[in-house]
């Protein structure tokens, strides 16, 4: 009987393991911040973050695959999303002490885009290329993407340029101006998306593997049992606590990263997979059960929000807030997004991925963390 009743315990663990650690490291990343642990705060933050995400996630899931495509992978886009903005957000308020930190939020609003088209996207490929040597997908999806991800990118141009020879008023006028036109941007996108093209985003062909489910084929799953509306309201409450979790990690991360000479971009970097773990693990999950359509969707649209929602909301939130947050990137920060694109133009073109396209992807991310780490 016991061992009957450890059994059942740990198949617990497994299963809610990411609900449970969360709900642990929770209230100790909060004594440690208030008893002035900064490093123990802020791995513990960080850790419930990651938790709480990969919980998010999990319940993503099961409303995208109520809803179907694409409403699906915009359920999981948006939910990354929003832990990105509350986290940055966090990190731009540590600005009223801290005016270096808006380096660091710069470098997470690229590092998270160049993660999901990256190393996300690349490793998904790469992993579903070994087991299926080529995989499909609907071309017209990552056309559409790229095209915006092409004129986002351009858009994020302005300011940096006007930066070169204009007083930093003029640069935050024009940071407020291009914030607008790309939500403006996003809405018709959005409409096109959802609906004048749905059938973009969708893919008809059958896969050759069964569908994935939980493991275990586990069918007493708390959260598969619940109603949509209760898992979308648990949603928010857990974005709650990732709030109070960001907010220990900006405070605290910010004197352990000054402490140890970390650079901005490398915390960017630091951030951005945090954001973008859970979603990792779902498109790898995607790829091997030979469901490429999903993990496009998913890389792709989760950097199209990056940039046309997390700017303009940061931008809006920082207003608010009193502080000036400009969108003067670096050429480095510029090159590597246009760069990104470009690959991921080339690599979903013609409908098909494999492992080497993947690996390439790879290649491109370690290249900049290198950069990103020394420069």
């Amino acid at each position: 009987m016991s061992g009957q009743r450890k059994h059942k315990l740990s198949d617990v663990f497994i299963d809610y393991w990411d609900i449970i650690t969360g709900f642990i490291v929770l209230p100790l990343a909060i004594v440690f911040h208030l008893y002035h642990f900064p490093i123990l705060a802020t791995i513990f933050a960080a850790v419930g973050i990651g938790a709480l995400a990969v919980t998010i996630s999990e319940i993503a899931e099961i409303l995208a695959e109520r809803f179907g495509e694409p409403f699906g992978s915009l359920v999981l886009t948006f939910s990354a999303v929003l832990v990105e903005i509350l986290i940055l957000f966090m990190v731009v308020l540590e600005a009223k002490h801290h005016p270096e930190v808006m380096d660091t939020v710069k470098n997470g609003i690229v590092a998270t885009v160049l993660v999901d088209l990256n190393a996300l996207l690349g490793l998904a490929v790469f992993v579903g290329g070994l087991n299926f040597k080529e995989q499909e997908h609907n071309e017209d999806t990552s056309a559409s993407y790229t095209t915006v991800l092409f004129v986002a990118a351009a858009m994020l141009l302005v300011p940096t340029t006007i930066s070169l020879h204009s007083s930093p008023e003029a640069l935050y006028k024009a940071s407020i101006i291009i914030s607008v036109l790309l939500f403006i941007y996003y809405f018709f996108i959005f409409k096109f998306q959802t609906g004048t093209h749905v059938h973009f985003f969708k893919f008809t062909k059958r896969s050759r593997v069964k569908k994935y489910q939980k493991e275990d084929e586990d069918d007493d799953y708390y959260f598969d049992k619940k109603s949509s509306l209760f898992l979308i309201l648990f949603l928010v409450f857990l974005l709650v606590l990732i709030g109070i979790l960001s907010e220990i990690f900006a405070n605290d991360g910010v004197k352990i990263f000054n402490s140890f000479g970390l650079t901005a971009g490398f915390v960017g970097i630091l951030i951005a997979f945090v954001t973008v773990a859970p979603e990792l693990f779902t498109a790898i999950r995607a790829a091997k059960n030979d469901e490429m359509q999903r993990v496009i969707n998913i890389a792709m649209g989760a950097s199209t929000v990056s940039i046309l929602l997390t700017v303009p909301i940061l931008i809006f939130l920082s207003l608010i807030v009193g502080i000036k947050l400009t969108l003067d990137f670096s050429p480095l920060q510029v090159g590597a997004l246009l760069l990104t694109i470009l690959l991921v133009w080339k690599t979903t073109e013609d409908g098909e991925t494999n492992y080497l396209e993947g690996l390439s992807h790879l290649m491109i991310f370690l290249s900049y963390a290198v950069i990103a780490i020394f420069y």
